[in-house]
C-alpha cells in the first residue's frame, strides 16, 4: 500500500496527529521546535504556531482550542489565524529531575487527558518517567498513575474505553501493555504484556485504535506501522518511506485515512529526503474520532 506524502514538514520530531472533522484538517506537533501545525485537506495550506515550551501532545478542548502536554505541565492553547497563539498554564508537573518533559498523550473515551513523562536524553536509560492523569474538574489535579518508564508511549483506549494500552519505546524495554480501565474513575489495573515488540521489527512509538478495536503502533526505526488484534496477534504491517514513523491517527471525511507523522534525524538527510514528513495511507479500515477534553471531570 503506497503512502502519500501530504506535507514535507521536515519536523525534527513530528507527533500527536489529530483530525478535526469540521475543519477537514489535520493538526500535529513538532516537539523540540515547540510547534503546533495544521494542514487543510481542502487547500493543502499549512499553518504553524510557536509555543513557549517544547510541545509533546495535544487533544481538543471542549471549550475550544487545545489541551496540551508540554515540558513543565499542562496548558490550554488557543491558536489564531494571524499566527498568534494564547497559552494558559492549567497545571504544573513536578518532574523527578530537571531534564524532563512530557511525551505521548491523549484523552480517554470519557475526556480525561493523559500524558507520560521522560528524561530528555534517552541514552541515560533513566526510568524516571511517569504516566499522569489530568482532571481539571478537580481543581487542576495532576495524578501520577504509573511510574518506572524510560519513554512512555503508545497510549490508546479500546472503542468501549475499558482497555488502556501503553508502551515503553526505549530499546531496553520495547513492550506494549494492556490494562483493565475503570471508565468511571479513570483508573488502570491488571497490567499485562499485550505485545513484546522485541519479536517484531521496530520500537513501539505512537499509536491509534480503530473502530474494530485493533491497535496500530508506529514501529520506529523500521519504517512500519503494525496492526495488532485485541488478542495481541499481528494482523498486518504497512510501510512508510521513512525509518522513523512516530504516531498514527485516523481521519478524513470517512475516517478511513491513516495519517502518520515522523522524525527527521539530524545525520541522515541524504538517504531519507522525506523524513520528518506527514504521510497518508488508505488501509480500508475506519477509525474513531478523538474525544474532546472534558474539563468537568
Amino acid at each position: 500500500m503506497q503512502a502519500e506524502l501530504i506535507v514535507d514538514a521536515r519536523n525534527a520530531v513530528g507527533e500527536s496527529p489529530v483530525w478535526v472533522a469540521e475543519e477537514n484538517a489535520l493538526y500535529w506537533v513538532d516537539i523540540p521546535n515547540g510547534g503546533l501545525q495544521r494542514w487543510s485537506a481542502d487547500t493543502g495550506h499549512v499553518h504553524a504556531w510557536k509555543t513557549p515550551e517544547m510541545l509533546a501532545c495535544i487533544a481538543r478542548h471542549s471549550r475550544g482550542g487545545w489541551v496540551a502536554g508540554m515540558e513543565s505541565g499542562f496548558f490550554h492553547l488557543h491558536p489564531h489565524s494571524d499566527g498568534s497563539l494564547d497559552s494558559e498554564r492549567l497545571a504544573s508537573v513536578e518532574h523527578g529531575r530537571k531534564d524532563m518533559r512530557l511525551n505521548d498523550g491523549r484523552c480517554d473515551r470519557q475526556g480525561r487527558f493523559w500524558a507520560g513523562s521522560m528524561v530528555l536524553n534517552m541514552g541515560l536509560s533513566a526510568p524516571e518517567g511517569r504516566l499522569y492523569r489530568y482532571g481539571a474538574g478537580q481543581s487542576g489535579v495532576i495524578e501520577a498513575q504509573l511510574d518506572g518508564f524510560i519513554v512512555p508511549n503508545g497510549l490508546g483506549f479500546s472503542p468501549d474505553g475499558k482497555t488502556m494500552y501503553l508502551s515503553d519505546s526505549h530499546p531496553d524495554v520495547q513492550l506494549i501493555w494492556a490494562f483493565d480501565y475503570d471508565t468511571e474513575t479513570g483508573t488502570p489495573s491488571n497490567r499485562r504484556v499485550f505485545v513484546d515488540m522485541n519479536h517484531f521489527p521496530g520500537r513501539p512509538d505512537g499509536a491509534a485504535v480503530d473502530a474494530e478495536g485493533f491497535y496500530w503502533i508506529c514501529a520506529n526505526d523500521a519504517g512500519l506501522i503494525h496492526r495488532f488484534a485485541p488478542d495481541g496477534r499481528l494482523d498486518f504491517s504497512l510501510a512508510v518511506p521513512v525509518k522513523k514513523p512516530t504516531m498514527c491517527a485516523f481521519g478524513g471525511t470517512r475516517m478511513d485515512t491513516l495519517f502518520v507523522t515522523s522524525i527527521r534525524p539530524g545525520d541522515d538527510h541524504d538517504s531519507q529526503s522525506l523524513a520528518g514528513g506527514v504521510f497518508a495511507l488508505n488501509p480500508n479500515v475506519k477509525g474513531l474520532p478523538e474525544p474532546l477534553f472534558d474539563d468537568s471531570l
